[in-house]
């Protein structure tokens, strides 16, 4: 009779409803409801996933409104003796500036190679996936490494960090392993050109930044930087911009929104306009226009070849019954 309890106690436990993950596909433009990384506070963390190359990856667990110091974002890597981190993520080597360089494309696409670290081979899936996250929407493709100059190489380290624009030979992708697909296409929009959306000239009139809330002497992740804005709207919901509580010293917010109901630093998907900023930036509009214009033309044609050859054979057979 005990053993008879003791099993029913099992049974009703293993019962316990398990959170629903919240799935989001790639495969179209369609986004998952945006969360934001730093600024719920959420009792469990709860994975999103998506589907990528027929395998699911997970985007990596919400964070408590306060835990920015376990944002992968925020940590700063140990680097080579001429490296330095100018923000939280993004290196730049001490005789240059972050440069505005994109990478090279060929015949309206712009194809990057990329090579893994072999202490990274098990993440290749999330790697992917991140890849996947630009390439269903933008002319940006990447692929594996053979004997390219210019390519990206991952390498493994305690967060994420990224040079912002082509580089030139080997260019480092840190991917450490707190990072999630979020956080690596991210690094990955800094590695195609694109600086936080918080540090864009006219950020002052959309976000306030409490610098009394920041911590001594990482005042730099929040100055403003000089640039070009593409004529694009502030987006709250890029992919690149801060949490609001990134970089806090006392767990009060760092930077604070001007528009009332908006949640920022999410790392769940590119917004619309990250999506029209890489296609503003590499010209893949134009060039996809035009493919598509062209496609549309070819099977124009394609379509009216038929119904003249149709119509002629349906002329000639009346002509014929003649």
């Amino acid at each position: 009779m005990v053993w008879f309890l003791i099993l029913i106690w099992f049974v009703q436990v293993g019962s316990v409803p398990i959170t629903n993950l919240t799935n989001a596909t790639t495969s179209n433009s369609t986004f998952p409801a945006t969360v934001d990384n730093s600024t719920n506070p959420i009792n469990n963390s709860t994975n999103v996933t998506f589907t990528a190359t027929g395998s699911t990856t997970s985007m990596g667990p919400r964070h408590r409104q306060n835990d920015w110091v376990k944002m992968p974002e925020t940590r700063e890597e140990d680097l080579q003796f001429d490296l330095a981190i100018v923000e939280g993520d993004i290196l730049v080597s001490e005789d240059r500036l972050a440069v505005k360089s994109l990478w090279p494309e060929n015949e309206g696409v712009t194809s990057i190679p990329y090579k893994i670290n072999d202490y990274l081979v098990d993440r290749k899936e999330t790697i992917l996936a991140a890849f996947k996250l630009i390439s269903d929407q933008t002319c940006i493709r990447f692929h594996e490494y053979t004997n390219e100059m210019n390519y990206i190489e991952f390498i493994s380290g305690t967060g994420c960090a990224s040079y912002v624009g082509f580089q030139g030979g080997a260019q480092s992708v840190y991917f450490g392993r707190a990072c999630n697909v979020g956080n690596l296409c991210h690094e990955l929009m800094h590695a195609l050109g694109l600086h936080h959306e918080h540090t864009r000239p006219d950020r002052d009139q959309y976000v306030t930044i409490q610098w009394d809330n920041v911590v001594p002497g990482k005042e730099n992740n929040f100055k403003v930087k000089k640039g070009d804005t593409q004529d694009l709207p502030y987006d709250y919901d890029s992919i690149m911009h801060y949490g609001t509580y990134y970089f806090s010293s006392n767990r009060n917010p760092t930077i604070h929104s001007k528009k009332r109901g908006v949640q920022i630093g999410q790392r769940n998907h590119l917004s619309p306009l990250d999506i029209t900023r890489l296609n503003k930036l590499y010209q893949c509009g134009k060039d996809m226009h035009t493919q598509r214009q062209e496609k549309y033309q070819s099977w124009a044609a394609f379509v009216n070849a038929v119904i003249i050859a149709l119509y002629s054979n349906h002329v000639h057979v009346l002509s014929f019954t003649e």
